[in-house]
């Protein structure tokens, strides 16, 4: 069942969301070369503090896994796409860094991921995380009133193959509010005019991953958390925390 916020709980979640941004800022500011991704999930942690805010995260355990998620941050590094698990692991030049993060503040809860790269970045890396941005931007421009989940799916879909990457299959977006993942489901690719229609009070997670080899298929790592490129190519991922609004998308996770 999907629920419809009212105004004042889109506001709420905009608080989340804006924890979520700060956090997201001030892990992007600290991932340089040599730094670890377990103190990057330390930066995470004392944003939360900061803000009197939860993880949605830590201790998190979908039926897929096989333990409960340790950490407040998702640290994806280069083929690694999306539910990284934070390691003692430095980061090393020319690293593709994926972050995904969340927070929970008064009972509402925001979702936010960005890639970037360490140090020297790789002209191509540079381009896959640039297509992750831009079909995000393309997946919120058609997050409007009447429009359909499809019509989402669709524009991240149509960036990211035209660019000739991959799409993990079976990953996508997801609606959020008191919970992490409510419905619907927002795939990464679809058709337009297809599936349910956008209403005023709707909040989603819209999210597109790529992969650079141009497949879409992917594999657990032996944390059981960590989702890999089976091509052993890198990956990028972006997100935001959107919500649906007669008066046009508001990103409640901008930063």
């Amino acid at each position: 069942m999907v629920e419809l916020k009212t105004d004042a709980s889109i506001d709420a979640m905009y608080a989340a969301g804006q924890v979520v941004a700060r956090a997201l800022t001030a892990v992007r500011d600290a991932a340089d070369v040599g730094v670890s991704l377990l103190e990057l999930d330390e930066v995470a942690r004392g944003v939360l503090r900061e803000a009197g805010a939860t993880s949605p995260f830590l201790g998190y355990r979908p039926s897929f896994a096989p333990v409960p998620f340790p950490a407040v941050l998702c640290t994806s590094v280069n083929d690694a796409i999306v539910h990284g698990v934070p390691t003692g692991y430095r980061l090393r030049d020319g690293d593709l860094l994926s972050i995904d993060f969340g927070a929970q503040l008064d009972g509402w809860v925001g979702d936010s991921a960005l890639s970037v790269t360490v140090g020297t970045a790789r002209p191509e890396d540079a381009r896959l995380i640039e297509t992750a941005e831009r079909a995000l931007a393309a997946g919120i421009g058609t997050a409007v009133v009447g429009n359909r989940i499809g019509d989402i799916a669709h524009a991240i879909g149509t960036v990211c193959r035209a660019a000739g990457y991959g799409i993990p299959d079976g990953f996508g977006g997801h609606g959020i509010g008191r919970r992490m993942h409510e419905d619907p489901g927002v795939p990464n690719e679809g058709r337009a005019g297809r599936g349910m229609r956008l209403r005023h009070g709707m909040v989603l997670a819209i999210e597109p991953m790529v992969i650079a080899g141009g497949t879409d298929g992917y594999h657990a790592a032996s944390d059981g958390w960590t989702l890999v490129t089976n091509d052993a190519s890198r990956a990028a991922h972006a997100e935001h925390t959107v919500a649906i609004t007669d008066g046009g998308p508001r990103v409640l996770t901008a930063r």
